[in-house]
């Protein structure tokens, strides 16, 4: 008894297929020695940042110290978006101003 299976038609692929996504390396040699420890710097903040935003003790607000250029202060934040920490004062404060944040 051989049985016939039919056959599987296989559409042909002309063109690249644009489902991979395309990756830059650079090995941060043509940058300035500032340049590269502020990136590692503010990665920092922004790690501290999620983890005070990603506590389960942070429901709505968090004191905080911040270390800012100018000074140290302490504040109640309650959000943050891509450049700024939003206090309950409705003060921004700039990313780039921030040296260290700890939770009070």
């Amino acid at each position: 008894m051989d049985k016939k299976i039919p056959k599987i038609y296989a559409n042909k692929i002309n063109g690249k297929a644009g489902n991979n996504k395309d990756v830059y390396y650079s090995n941060l040699k043509n940058e300035s020695r500032d340049q590269r420890d502020s990136k590692i710097l503010e990665k920092n903040i922004n790690q501290k940042i999620n983890d005070i935003f990603n506590s389960t003790n942070y429901i709505y607000k968090a004191d905080v110290r911040l270390t800012l250029k100018t000074g140290t202060v302490t504040k109640r934040i309650v959000g943050r978006n891509s450049t700024h920490l939003i206090t309950i004062d409705n003060e921004l404060i700039p990313l780039t101003d921030i040296l260290d944040i700890e939770k009070s």
